[in-house]
């Protein structure tokens, strides 16, 4: 392999895309004269601080774009997106509205905005506006990828991660987005959206062989087989992006007029790719010798090499959490406001435990002071977690939030036990939720992780036999927690049978009980169409748990779940964003470069992040009046 070849390999540089720019546009006051007009001046005040975030989301993703950071700037799209699809409803409404001012949107050419058809206007299009701002998340996360350092372990990995995420976008513009737009730009017709979409694809496998190129955790000839299927895949995504550009006059032109060494750079790429393949060809095993599955996740070696020990930490995020349930009205509730409480049945308890000086004298001890000093924010907001998870007086949000926050925490640092070489190893305390006298105490993580997923599940039964079911939303709510705890419970499950031996209430059996709790639950809670009492006797830790009900929302009623309710438009239309977003961002690793991560990497160090101790902090918080839900 020649210099130019390994230096081709050595994706010092990759392509990354300018976003579009486009106008001012008032989109506040429009939006709330619709909702006064076509349902009511309650209606209107309702929603109202909806629509103000929205206009600040946009006002910001205009005026302050140079002053935020490339994660903040994701944060604040995905945020506006969320937003934006929530009031896609009102848009039909605004088109066949002669008595409201038109919404204007103007959207430019990412790559030749000068151009004479590099501009598109649409009066209402809310199609335009979307397609827009999921092309310019695919831009920042392929800007955010190519800031990575890729001389790194770390950098290439979230590099990596990055340009599948703004793959994931073009993906979504190409297939369902781009073809509702009248009057796009080239840069939003569907060959540049398939363009993109392969050429991040490539970018991210070609980082990927990178990294399998340097693992050796299989045998020799199974790592050429690896490797040589992996150079074939990079080459056809190459290969298959370099076809659209020249063959199409009028994309050429284009790209020319942005950077003409794109082309050059893609040549070079198909060309050398196609020979690598053609020469590996070879090492690939006959069907019968192949394994039955691979890993497509590269580790540094087991032995925790200090200079990859970051890595491990952040791989552990994405290599082993699913903490992605499909339940989305959980999510919702982010309000210190909320008509229902946590009791202190049917939940496990622990003892308090220092794991901030057990994991920092681990670190030193098996590698130096130095990398201890790397890492050791992330021990900081472990240690802060555990003792805030183990408060009484935490609100529901709160709780939840924390939960979730210092399970993410403990999935980083799981691949570093059992801590063997440790003098003073931590010793996880866990009593009972059935009958508290007894208790578990290990040195086993999975045990910690366990029991937290266990009180997560505790939390979402308790949410749902508490909300409101008079109401759509209430009973979307319940429904909800009730299939997320259901989700924690499977992962329990893995956790607990396979890796952690604890006390009765984490047993196989006892949870296989909960379940077909919560599942007859389920049956008993009423149609939505029609309200009607449930019996709720039934044993175990879900007995305890006590809704707050005034007397008057126990009756028989209807609910209302009609087109003219409009709240339940803005949280139908939250659903459908937060599940597209759900399947496209797919790397947790790259939150932990966001200012609301509450462990942030900064320079390849993981710190704690002491601007955020609480989710009400979250960018953009409003609240539905009148209503239980909270939309983030």
């Amino acid at each position: 392999m020649s210099n130019e070849y390994r230096q081709l390999l050595n994706p010092e540089t990759v392509l990354s895309i300018p976003l579009k720019k486009t106008d001012p546009v008032e989109l506040y006051l429009p939006l709330r004269k619709l909702v006064a007009s076509k349902y009511s001046e309650s209606d209107a005040q309702k929603v109202e601080s909806v629509l103000e975030t929205l206009n600040k989301c946009r006002r910001d993703m205009v005026e302050r774009r140079g002053d935020l950071s490339l994660p903040m700037q994701r944060d604040c799209l995905i945020h506006y997106f969320k937003c934006l699809c929530m009031v896609e409803p009102l848009f039909t409404s605004l088109s066949y509205d002669a008595d409201t001012d038109p919404i204007i949107f103007v959207w430019y050419d990412a790559f030749n905005p000068e151009h004479e058809d590099g501009v598109s206007s649409e009066r209402n299009a809310i199609q335009l506006e979307k397609a827009a701002v999921v092309f310019n998340l695919g831009a920042i996360c392929s800007q955010i990828a190519a800031s990575c350092d890729r001389t790194t372990a770390l950098g290439r990995h979230l590099s990596m991660e990055a340009f599948k995420v703004a793959a994931n976008f073009f993906f979504k513009l190409w297939k369902a987005l781009a073809k509702d737009v009248v009057s796009a730009t080239l840069d939003l017709t569907l060959l540049f959206a398939e363009f993109l979409h392969l050429l991040f694809s490539a970018q991210a496998s070609e980082l990927e062989l990178q990294q399998q190129l340097n693992n050796n955790d299989a045998s020799y000839a199974l790592q050429q087989h690896r490797c040589a299927l992996s150079f074939i895949s990079v080459y056809e995504l190459y290969h298959r992006a370099y076809e659209l550009i020249p063959t199409d006059s009028a994309a050429r032109k284009h790209v020319y007029s942005f950077d003409q060494t794109w082309v050059t750079h893609l040549y070079q790429k198909v060309t050398f790719f196609q020979e690598e393949a053609r020469q590996r060809e070879s090492s690939i095993l006959p069907e019968s010798e192949q394994p039955d599955v691979f890993s497509s996740v590269i580790s540094c070696a087991l032995d925790h090499d200090a200079e990859c020990v970051t890595e491990i930490l952040v791989k552990g995020i994405c290599r082993r959490l699913i903490l992605k349930p499909q339940q989305i009205y959980v999510d919702l509730i982010l309000s210190e406001y909320n008509p229902f409480k946590i009791l202190k049945d049917g939940k496990l308890k622990s003892e308090p435990l220092n794991l901030y000086e057990s994991l920092r004298s681990y670190f030193v001890l098996k590698y130096s002071e130095n990398v201890a000093k790397r890492v050791e924010g992330l021990f900081e907001k472990l240690h802060k977690l555990r003792n805030e998870m183990l408060c009484d007086d935490l609100s529901l949000p709160f709780r939840r939030d924390c939960l979730i926050r210092y399970f993410r925490c403990l999935c980083m640092i799981e691949p570093f036990f059992p801590l063997n070489a440790s003098p003073n190893p931590p010793i996880f305390v866990w009593y009972n939720a059935i009958n508290p006298q007894q208790d578990s105490s290990q040195p086993n993580i999975h045990l910690e992780k366990a029991s937290v997923l266990f009180n997560l599940a505790a939390l979402c039964t308790h949410i749902a036999v508490s909300c409101d079911l008079t109401t759509i939303h209430g009973h979307r709510l319940a429904m909800d927690a009730l299939n997320d705890a259901l989700h924690w419970l499977s992962l329990l499950r893995f956790e607990s049978y396979n890796k952690a031996c604890g006390t009765i209430d984490l047993s196989e059996q006892y949870t296989r009980m909960i379940k077909n709790g919560i599942a007859s639950l389920k049956l008993k809670f009423p149609h939505p169409q029609s309200v009607t009492p449930y019996d709720r006797s039934r044993s175990g830790p879900l007995a305890e748990m006590r809704p707050q009900y005034h007397k008057s929302k126990m009756k028989t009623c209807h609910v209302e779940t009609g087109p003219s309710d409009v709240i339940r438009q803005f949280l139908l239309g939250y659903s459908k964003a937060h599940s597209m977003l759900q399947m496209v961002c797919e790397a947790p690793c790259l939150d932990l470069l966001s200012e609301v991560s509450p462990v942030k990497i900064k320079d390849g160090n993981l710190v704690a992040n002491a601007t955020l101790e609480a989710p009400n902090l979250a960018m953009g918080e409003h609240e539905l009046a009148g209503d239980t839900a909270v939309c983030k």
